[in-house]
């Protein structure tokens, strides 16, 4: 169990250190994996920047997800679910740009207008703090894959082992706890706090 955010963004460090990792920049998923990866960004001494995918949630159940979409409008569907769900298109083409302009939205929220930085030949390291299904996390991988870099890698504290195997087939990922059973990331930490809208500011502001 990790004692907060900022500890297990340090041990996500210290492992990413091992690595020889050329022109590497830490991308982190608001909110939690900004506090992440303002951790690794810090130990490698590397740009910081954010990306804020969305969830597309199911016409039946919000807490399931049905895809993601990235700012740059990169979306990712479970066909499986959607087919198993009947989820009707003119629901799925709504939804999709509701959560684009959110997605836009805090974007333009946290980072205030600053210029995206060019991924292109960069090794992004992609940063949360866990991953769950990696549902949302999808479309922020197929945004980032879009922009050429030369690697990408996944860093997270915690992850569920089913989860960890199909993202392994085309990503190298770094997690430090795989658990078997898993029921929510917050479980892994004894101070899960909400990070504020404030502080994943604060962090971006030291963008350079």
């Amino acid at each position: 169990m990790f004692n907060n955010r900022e500890q297990a963004g340090q041990l996500l460090a210290q492992e990413l250190l091992r690595l020889s990792i050329e022109n590497p920049i830490v991308i982190g998923i608001p909110r939690g994996g900004v506090i992440i990866a303002y951790q690794i960004s810090s130990a490698l001494h590397c740009p910081l920047d954010i990306i804020a995918p969305h969830k597309i949630p199911s016409p039946m159940d919000p807490e399931i997800a049905i895809g993601s979409v990235a700012p740059d409008g990169t979306v990712f569907y479970d066909e499986t679910v959607i087919h198993i769900m009947h989820v009707h298109p003119d629901y799925l083409d709504a939804e999709t740009r509701r959560q684009l302009e959110e997605s836009q939205r805090r974007m333009q929220f946290y980072r205030r207008n600053r210029p995206y930085p060019d991924l292109k030949d960069k090794t992004v390291i992609l940063a949360d703090d866990g991953i769950a299904t990696g549902m949302t996390l999808k479309a922020a991988l197929h945004s980032i894959q879009s922009k050429e870099p030369a690697a990408i890698i996944i860093a997270v504290p915690v992850a569920p082992r089913e989860t960890l195997k199909e993202l392994r087939r085309r990503y190298k990922v770094i997690c430090l706890h795989e658990p078997d059973t898993f029921y929510a990331v917050g479980q892994f930490y004894k101070d899960f706090e909400q990070v504020t809208d404030d502080m994943v500011i604060k962090l971006c502001d030291k963008i350079n």
